[in-house]
């Protein structure tokens, strides 16, 4: 007798061991736009078996010097204010899609926001007020809506780097707004360098690792370039003892994929789906199946599902691609 209930008990936990590998975050960067959205909308995110969706609401600053962040304002598209994210995210909710709100800034002309660096003491406190007053909006949100989980930036290494007292106190403020799950979206060149992961409960980054210099990388090559990443990013999950979370990931479908994921730059216009697939399938190959990854969000998803992507697109969008065939693929081996 004894020694089935052993076998029960040993089954019993091989079941929820299997659970735990396979249940992860498949989700998608739901694009702020200047439309409400409806059923319609959503119902793509939901056949292609994501399980999340960030929301990002947005913030704008003149240039990497200007302290001060202009947020939630009627100047801004619907989808980048407060009363937009919520809109989505009641949306999304009744397809039981769960949520991360991913607040982020906009520096006029697209420059790099892990540049953003102030010259004078008097603007580094003007900032801080100014980025506590955005972020602690929207934590405030994501405690109305019970989003399951947090970032309280994105890409911001300057910023981090000068100030990091402040944001060993920003995190304490956030937790006493909202109650769920926190992150940071450091950016892959950055993430070994965030000094408070300790404070958050997921390690976050925004996955755009070089992995392969060819034209059109192959499922191999592309496997082959994440073996000098993946040891450096399993080494802080041990470091830290917190999953790793790809706050975004993904590939245009561009000749080069491999080679400088981050570029968004639309001189580089040569359509190469096959591209996008094979880097995809090796990154989903390369993290999908390990313990300590928690899953990630593809960059990026638009709510006019009909009217995006396609065959003809360069961009980092997987819809109506061979790509988006994959992501459905992928995300419903791992979904719970």
């Amino acid at each position: 007798m004894k020694l089935f209930k052993l076998l029960i008990l040993i089954s019993i936990l091989s079941l929820q061991s299997c659970k735990t590998r396979s249940s992860k975050i498949n989700g998608v960067s739901f694009v702020a736009s200047r439309d409400a959205v409806n059923e319609s909308h959503i119902n793509p995110v939901v056949k292609v078996n994501a399980n999340y969706a960030a929301i990002m609401p947005f913030g704008f600053i003149k240039n990497l010097e200007h302290p001060e962040i202009i947020h939630n304002t009627d100047r801004q598209w619907f989808g980048e204010t407060k009363a937009g994210a919520e809109q989505y995210i009641d949306e999304l909710r009744k397809k039981k899609i769960k949520i991360m709100i991913k607040p982020q800034i906009w520096v006029w002309r697209g420059e790099f926001t892990g540049f953003i660096e102030m010259t004078n003491e008097a603007d580094w406190k003007i900032l801080e007020d100014s980025y506590s007053k955005f972020i602690l909006e929207y934590a405030e949100l994501a405690h109305t809506v019970k989003a399951e989980l947090f970032c309280i930036g994105t890409e911001l290494e300057k910023f981090i780097e000068n100030r990091p007292e402040y944001w060993f106190a920003l995190i304490k403020k956030i937790r006493t707004k909202y109650k769920g799950e926190l992150t940071y979206a450091a950016n892959w060149d950055e993430f070994k360098r965030t000094p408070f992961w300790t404070d958050l409960d997921y390690i976050g980054v925004d996955a755009y690792f070089p992995v392969s210099d060819s034209k059109t990388p192959t499922v191999e090559e592309s496997l082959e370039g994440w073996k000098i990443h993946k040891p450096v990013i399993y080494k802080m999950f041990q470091k830290h003892d917190k999953p790793v979370l790809f706050t975004e990931y993904g590939y245009r479908s561009v000749d080069y994929s491999g080679k400088t994921p981050w570029i968004s730059d639309r001189s580089m216009n040569q359509v190469n789906l096959e591209a996008q697939t094979n880097t995809t399938q090796a990154l989903f190959e390369t993290f999908w199946e390990e313990d300590w990854f928690a899953g990630g969000f593809i960059w990026k998803w638009f709510h006019k599902h009909d009217k995006v992507g396609g065959k003809e697109n360069f961009m980092f969008t997987p819809q109506n691609k061979p790509a988006e065939a994959l992501l459905r693929k992928q995300y419903k081996i791992t979904n719970e």
